[in-house]
């Protein structure tokens, strides 16, 4: 496998990604979109998720398409960003028919950032304006880091933010991974810079320092409270996939958010993974392509929650130094 042109979820053709944020918010929202409508699936590992219109991606679901799905910061202040979304879908004719009605549908998640120094006492809700701002920039080529979503993310030692990658399997299908790191465990291998995933690590995409020379064994402790963490995450391919084979690579690409995040999946987060498939490319052997689709979600979720720290940008109002600042003069 190797990494796409751009290393980021668009490498999937047809994908868009935007990002809108508010620097004295604090947070803001990533969408993910198309031109058309696209399979989409979820599956949830984390104890304290938050959601909308997730039970619509269920296999046995009458829709079986999506027009986008967002990421996005404020708990659950942050599900009317699909407000937002919905509304500039809807100018565009966008949306699941019903006699002369189109009604867009997008799921979408939110990670809790409404702790980490931001001003947080709006008295209209920003992310309706935000989810339309992200919708409006969706484009091929978007910051990671302190962007979007992932602006106001932290985890349990250090900034977090939003990070992407992506791969091209031997088959030619291309595979990508889109995520907010907003966890209650760390990227990062004790107090060393290594990171956990750096044995799925592409070239120097996140500093190329290689794995720890030591593990620590010791039980963690939780560094936040009840609900203040999540990772959330989108995995996409351009295999023509059933909302079940979509689930399926959903499912598979948890194990990267293990093989990234210690600990992960804990009562205390609420990770979540949607998977995404633009149907553009049937499977040639689908006993094989199958299988290394969803080793290959993994690969790049693993990967792209290494980039979402290493990239994340020093502000005035951190709680949390950054990678960059805190080993200063590793890379």
């Amino acid at each position: 496998m190797r990494p796409g042109p751009l290393n980021l979820i668009t490498d999937v053709p047809g994908l868009r990604v935007g990002n809108a944020d508010d620097a004295r918010l604090c947070s803001g929202v990533t969408v993910l979109t198309a031109d058309r409508p696209f399979v989409a699936a979820v599956h949830v590992m984390g104890g304290a998720p938050g959601t909308r219109e997730t039970d619509l991606l269920a296999p046995d679901r009458m829709v079986q398409e999506v027009d986008a799905i967002f990421l996005s910061g404020g708990s659950a202040f942050g599900l009317d960003a699909g407000t937002g979304i919905m509304q500039a879908l809807r100018e565009a004719g966008r949306g699941f028919v019903v006699g002369p009605v189109a009604v867009p549908i997008v799921p979408g998640a939110i990670v809790f950032d409404l702790l980490n120094g931001g001003e947080k006492d709006w008295q209209t809700s920003p992310y309706p304006d935000l989810g339309r701002r992200a919708f409006d920039a969706a484009a091929c080529d978007f910051a990671l880091g302190t962007a979007g979503a992932g602006y106001g993310a932290m985890t349990g030692n250090l900034k977090g933010g939003l990070g992407s990658a992506s791969c091209v399997l031997p088959s030619g299908l291309t595979v990508g991974a889109l995520v907010v790191v907003n966890a209650l465990g760390q990227a990062t291998v004790g107090e060393t810079p290594h990171f956990w995933a750096a044995p799925w690590e592409e070239g120097a995409e996140f500093g190329g320092l290689g794995p720890a020379p030591r593990i620590p064994q010791e039980a963690p402790l939780p560094r936040k409270r009840l609900g203040e963490a999540t990772t959330i995450a989108i995995v996409a391919t351009d295999a023509a996939l059933t909302k079940a084979e979509a689930q399926r690579m959903a499912t598979a690409a948890h194990d990267g958010m293990a093989r990234a995040l210690v600990p992960s999946h804990t009562p205390l987060d609420g990770d979540l993974i949607f998977s995404v498939a633009t149907g553009a490319r049937p499977l040639q052997d689908p006993l094989t392509d199958s299988f290394q689709l969803g080793h290959a979600a993994a690969t790049c979720l693993a990967r792209a929650i290494a980039r979402a720290i290493y990239f994340a940008r020093p502000g005035p109002q951190d709680l949390q130094p950054t990678w960059t600042t805190r080993f200063a003069g590793i890379r």
